[in-house]
């Protein structure tokens, strides 16, 4: 787009001044309070105010310049809708202090975090072996100290984002349960698609119509949901044997064990834009657990438990960010740990799932972390 000259109030009126000047045989008043200034002004406020009208028009007419609501009218034209936010989703444990009777966990129930800043509601996940359809919750039977749970955050985008042992509040009370927490950090949840990746992705959508090619395939998986990342392998089966017109798909939405609706939702759209008679599969990947220990030192003047559990979400956070099919350096450990904090001077004894060698992945894996352990 071209860049118009925009003039300012004052331009406006010094600019009109000269050209009335020019063109008049006598010389005028334009000093203040003279009826010359106050003739021009007036026009001049209305020459911003239409500058103003046609510069804005200028900016929502194109997709590169649009933003907010603008941009989303824009891109609704192409048949094209930002990615919603979303909310966490994640495991939670519900225990008790004497597992005499059995207990039931209702799905619906809300806990929420220490600080009470996010709530979490439990939903049914057939995945776990607490879950009992029947009931309509997670059961704890008797002589059974603890349960495993899934719960989603009530509230969308990456403030539902939460750091293990910080959902800890039971908001209701629940016979026979008296405590909650997070093993695990949850760290699915995404803001509302950006202006910026909203542009780019409407790039890749218009370069991917009508092709039935690898970019199509992997446009239609970005446009399920935020977050994803994808594999695509071809010519082969999920067991690696040669099948020719197959598409395998390994999808993970940053958890490392998606959902079936998710998956399901992703062969539709794969289906949508896949080659004709070609077939396809989609598949979550192979979880390759990290499982991490150190022990660091740190400097005078800083808290040694602070920087214990600033070094141990850094390691967790960057193992769940490995992307799909990408190995875990050994090395990468201590360097993690140095960056975490100022306060770390040494790193000794790391290890790796107990050794000091790299941990691989193969296409169909992805790398998260299990235990780690700083001291």
């Amino acid at each position: 787009m071209a860049s118009p000259q925009q003039w300012s109030l004052t331009t406006a009126v010094s600019n009109m001044a000269t050209s009335a000047q020019a063109k008049a045989r006598v010389l005028l008043d334009f000093t203040v309070g003279s009826v010359n200034l106050a003739i021009i002004e007036a026009v001049a406020q209305v020459v911003v105010w239409l500058e103003g009208l046609i510069l804005l028009l200028l900016a929502t007419t194109r997709a590169a310049t649009s933003n907010g609501s603008d941009l989303d009218t824009w891109m609704a034209d192409y048949g094209l809708t930002r990615l919603a936010a979303t909310s966490s989703t994640g495991q939670v444990t519900f225990s008790r202090f004497t597992p005499t009777y059995q207990a039931v966990v209702p799905v619906g129930t809300v806990i929420q975090t220490a600080d009470g800043t996010q709530q979490f509601t439990v939903i049914a996940d057939t995945t776990q072996t607490a879950y009992s359809a029947t009931l309509g919750g997670y059961v704890l039977a008797a002589g059974v100290g603890s349960a495993v749970a899934t719960v989603q955050a009530v509230n969308t985008g990456s403030a539902t984002n939460v750091l293990a042992n910080t959902i800890t509040v039971l908001t209701q009370a629940i016979q026979y349960v008296d405590t909650v927490t997070n093993a695990s950090a949850f760290t699915n949840a995404a803001d509302a698609e950006t202006d910026t990746a909203f542009r780019a992705r409407f790039v890749t959508y218009i370069n991917s119509l009508s092709k039935a090619t690898k970019a199509a395939i992997g446009a239609a998986i970005l446009a399920v949901k935020q977050g994803l990342q994808y594999t695509l392998l071809e010519n082969v089966n999920y067991a690696g044997a040669t099948q020719m017109g197959n598409i395998v798909a390994i999808v993970d939405d940053g958890t490392g064990s998606p959902s079936s609706t998710l998956l399901s939702t992703v062969a539709n759209a794969i289906d949508a834009v896949r080659p004709f008679t070609s077939t396809y599969e989609v598949h979550a990947p192979v979880v390759v657990t990290a499982n991490v220990a150190m022990t660091i030192t740190t400097a005078s003047g800083y808290t040694h438990s602070a920087v214990v559990a600033t070094v141990t979400t850094a390691l967790q956070t960057f193992i769940n960010s490995l992307p799909l099919g990408t190995s875990l350096p050994y090395s990468r450990l201590s360097q993690v740990a140095y960056d975490a904090s100022p306060g770390v001077t040494n790193v000794t004894a790391a290890t790796l799932n107990g050794g000091t060698s790299d941990l691989a992945a193969t296409s169909l894996q992805v790398v998260k972390y299990g235990t780690v352990s700083v001291a």
